[in-house]
């Protein structure tokens, strides 16, 4: 179905997920550090990689595939709790993550997700809300959302990571860019203007949900 390229130094790793992967009919290209996975990128229709290896880190090699080749998915495999790496991966061009210890299954099924994922040019469907990133479309109910590019994009890269929590700042970096001058509260501000636009429940949110004291974050359906 897929050419996998399996990026990880742990040989058990490979052996297990590469066995559960191939079950699915993928084939699997492997790598044990970052410079095997660079020279690699070009065969694979997909990216699961490890962040802490040797010679390259996982980074850079998400920023490369990133660069060279922007349609293929990437899910990282992070260390359990090190929220910031992911959003530094995420950052770095990755699509999704999973954390370690990780069920084999799910990442099986993460896969399968990204992989039809990128089939639907990306469309992402949450109920009544669709996002059509190519076509910088939202709609609710069938209905064309009037937001503006700002509202957009903050609306992209909450719903893009269902569930990952995003400080103001982050949001700020990620959607107004590293060099805006801005304070934190404008964030805010938008979120609020998105949340109206939606219909939202300020107390039982469907989508954009607030978590106190760091940000906020896109409702796991």
């Amino acid at each position: 179905m897929a050419r996998v390229l399996l990026v990880d130094d742990d040989p058990s790793i490979h052996e297990v997920l590469g066995a559960y992967l191939r079950q699915e009919g993928h084939e699997i290209l492997a790598a044990r550090d970052g410079a095997e996975a660079l020279a690699r990128l070009g065969a694979a229709d997909l990216l699961i990689l490890d962040l802490m290896l040797p010679k390259v880190g996982g980074l850079e090699v998400a920023q490369e595939a990133h660069r060279n080749y922007p349609d293929l998915p990437i899910l990282m495999l992070t260390a359990k709790g090190e929220e910031e790496e992911r959003i530094e991966g995420l950052d770095s061009g990755a699509d999704d993550y999973v954390t370690k210890p990780f069920s084999p299954r799910e990442v099986v099924a993460r896969v399968r997700a990204l992989l039809r994922r990128r089939g639907l040019r990306d469309e992402l469907a949450f109920g009544a809300l669709t996002l059509k990133p190519a076509e910088r479309v939202a709609l609710l109910n069938g209905a064309p959302l009037p937001l503006s590019r700002l509202e957009f994009d903050l609306l992209l890269t909450l719903a893009q990571h269902p569930g990952l929590v995003w400080s103001r700042a982050r949001l700020l970096e990620r959607v107004w860019g590293g060099n805006f001058p801005g304070v934190e509260r404008v964030v805010d501000v938008h979120i609020a203007g998105l949340r109206r636009k939606l219909g939202e429940d300020g107390d039982n949110p469907r989508y954009i949900e607030t978590v106190r004291g760091v940000g906020y974050r896109f409702r796991e359906e």
